[in-house]
């Protein structure tokens, strides 16, 4: 029986020594090539080589809403300051229970209007329409019948009127030159169907007129560890993919679309809870399947600022509502993998979001489970698996560190000396425990989640501060 225990660790040894080779190298390559592209654009950005102002594309902004009361009011200012031109505001109120939809008629003093609404996307039926024109653009607000984020989505593509949609989060806030940024791989490239922002955690930031007047990180240790995790997350991965048209998931909080070619490939998915992934995974598909040439970019400066859970049960609902997501995404497009009419999306883009991102918590809570066995059986090494858990530790603490730092320095925010100590000292923590917790968290998400798809996922929020 030991023997074969033996055998059995000596496998797993092997194993998880490639995957932490692949993983890391992945990493380091993401982090590097992510890090190079922000300070080239900075560059440019000094220099003034940038496309000229005078071009804008028409753009209707969705705004799914879902007892937003707390914050809604601040998302909706927030965009009224956007230094764009051409855009509309549309809020859908997916049957709320509070007074998201009062709070907008009050603050912005909309009136009840009718409109037809032609449905070229099936969605929940709409019961009351608001509009006003007082403002630099007109804002539009829906309240339907609940249907869930997606359904939402759909109205707000049948409600819009410009080419261009983009849809974010009620607990968001966009910077004032982010929809400029966002738009600007289309003019670059009319083939462009779908860019995808970067979503950077507000908690602890003061935005007054979409800029960030004074930074300070989250002064609770947990959302503290996610704006380390959102940054290597950001710059990792999805510059690197944005270099062979790879990136399948846009945010659902900061994401820009061709509506005609969302509309065509049938809009977004009310039966999945990870709605922003099927989208863009879908646009892949649809556009491979009809021969259409297309890009789906990612612009790293358009910046989108969004509250993140302070509490631990908020952020594990949260994150397994995510892997639902993932899962159902990666199980309804599975004939990608190992598809060469797909090229690097098949080959990079699934097999890493396959291996990295919808296994991993198995794969490590797996190792986790190795390694008391091979500690129960007296067949480990513990200085040198202590060693090797550090040289993790530090490797990947590095890399948050790198990657966190890009962003500061890239988009010009100060950091106060005790937020570096912070950040420095938190890094080692997120690595070690908050990622194995999370780990633990969406290798137990399956565990009934049909019951609970189109539910929103609600979490606690907190007023943004946009004075």
């Amino acid at each position: 029986m030991r023997d074969f225990i033996q055998t059995f660790l000596l496998c797993v040894e092997a194993f998880f020594l490639l995957y932490m080779v692949l993983y890391s190298s992945f990493l380091f390559l993401s982090v590097t090539v992510g890090s190079s592209d922000l300070y080239a654009a900075r560059r440019r950005n000094r220099l003034k080589n940038e496309l000229s102002n005078d071009y804008y594309l028409p753009v209707s902004i969705l705004v799914p809403a879902y007892n937003e009361e707390v914050t809604i009011e601040a998302t909706i200012r927030s965009l009224l300051a956007l230094e764009y031109k051409l855009y509309e505001i549309i809020i859908v109120d997916d049957g709320s229970t509070d007074r998201t939809a009062q709070v907008l008629k009050d603050a912005f003093h909309m009136w009840k209007i009718e409109r037809p609404i032609q449905r070229r996307i099936p969605c929940q039926p709409e019961e009351e329409i608001y509009e006003t024109r007082a403002y630099k653009v007109p804002i539009t607000l829906v309240r339907k019948k609940n249907g869930g984020k997606a359904d939402a989505l759909n109205m707000g593509i049948n409600v819009s009127t410009y080419p261009y949609f983009l849809c974010m989060d009620a607990d968001s806030v966009l910077q004032y030159d982010s929809l400029e940024k966002i738009v600007r791989p289309v003019l670059e490239d009319s083939s462009v169907v779908a860019v995808g922002g970067t979503v950077r955690p507000c908690n602890g930031a003061e935005i007054s007129n979409g800029r960030v007047v004074r930074y300070r990180m989250p002064r609770k240790l947990l959302p503290c560890m996610q704006v380390l995790e959102y940054d290597r997350s950001f710059l990792a991965s999805r510059i690197l993919f944005d270099r062979f048209n790879g990136n399948i998931i846009i945010s659902g909080a900061f994401g820009l679309f061709l509506k005609s070619v969302v509309i065509a490939a049938g809009g977004y998915d009310n039966t999945t809870v990870g709605e922003d992934m099927e989208l863009a995974v879908k646009l892949h598909v649809y556009c491979r399947e009809n021969g259409r040439r297309y890009r789906i970019r990612y612009a790293a400066d358009a910046v989108c600022w969004t509250q993140v859970p302070e509490r631990l049960g908020d952020l594990c609902r949260q994150r397994r509502r995510w892997h639902i997501g993932l899962f159902q995404s990666m199980m309804k497009y599975r004939s990608i993998l190992a598809n060469p009419k797909y090229g690097a999306v098949s080959f990079v883009s699934y097999f890493y979001f396959l291996l990295y991102e919808l296994f991993s918590p198995y794969i490590e809570i797996f190792g986790v489970f190795a390694t008391l066995l091979a500690f129960a059986v007296r067949l480990i090494n513990v200085p040198f698996m202590v060693l090797f858990f550090g040289i993790y530790v530090v490797y990947t603490a590095v890399l948050s560190l790198t990657a966190f730092f890009a962003r500061i320095h890239t988009i010009d925010l100060k950091l106060y000396p005790s937020d570096l100590l912070k950040a420095v000292g938190l890094c080692a923590v997120e690595v070690s425990c908050l990622r194995f917790v999370m780990a633990w968290v969406r290798m137990t998400a399956l565990v009934g989640y049909r019951s609970k798809k189109h539910t929103w996922g609600k979490i606690e929020r907190q007023k943004i501060s946009i004075d």
